[in-house]
């Protein structure tokens, strides 16, 4: 079965630090309906392509798991990805953006399919269950630091996870 990588956005691909190997992030705006409002939206395009590559190769199904997902096409068009599934379609906010990214996360699990799951504050949220499923090879999860988001050591534990690079030592510079 082809795994599920659930992708945060704030955090994640939007980083106030986002540029890799000493380079500024890009920045573009992203308008959101719920919140009727323009974002500045901070990121690194080589991990936008990174994510791209991974949805275009069909090693994952990337899927949106962020309170962006009523709003995902306005990511997916600043940042030129393509059209994402969305683990779920309301706007959601706190305890209810936290339920519904957990209940996404058990839905992969439960089907048996492999999950990559990357969020800067709901996986440290629920550490306990997250390294139950890692510890059981369903799942790696990665919790980056906000400020910096992805970054490319992530990237590459996430390839070599869905089994298209070697896996990398577990200390990295990155």
């Amino acid at each position: 079965m082809i795994p599920v990588w659930l992708l945060d956005v704030d955090g994640v691909l939007n980083a106030y630090r986002a540029g890799w190997w000493h380079s500024r992030p890009t920045l573009v705006q992203a308008w959101s309906e719920a919140d009727a409002y323009s974002y500045r939206i901070r990121y690194e395009p080589r991990l936008v392509d990174a994510v791209r590559a991974v949805h275009e190769q069909g090693l994952a199904e990337v899927t949106w798991c962020t309170t962006w997902c009523s709003d995902a096409d306005a990511i997916e068009d600043a940042l030129g990805l393509p059209a994402l599934p969305r683990a779920f379609t309301a706007p959601v906010r706190g305890a209810e953006a936290c339920a519904a990214k957990i209940d996404a996360a058990r839905r992969v699990v439960a089907a048996g399919r492999p999950l990559v799951w990357t969020d800067d504050v709901e996986v440290g949220h629920h550490a306990d269950e997250c390294a139950a499923w890692t510890g059981a090879g369903k799942a790696l999860t990665i919790a980056p630091d906000e400020s910096r988001g992805l970054r490319p050591g992530d990237v590459r534990r996430i390839r070599a996870y869905l089994g298209s690079e070697p896996v990398p030592p577990l200390r990295s510079v990155d």
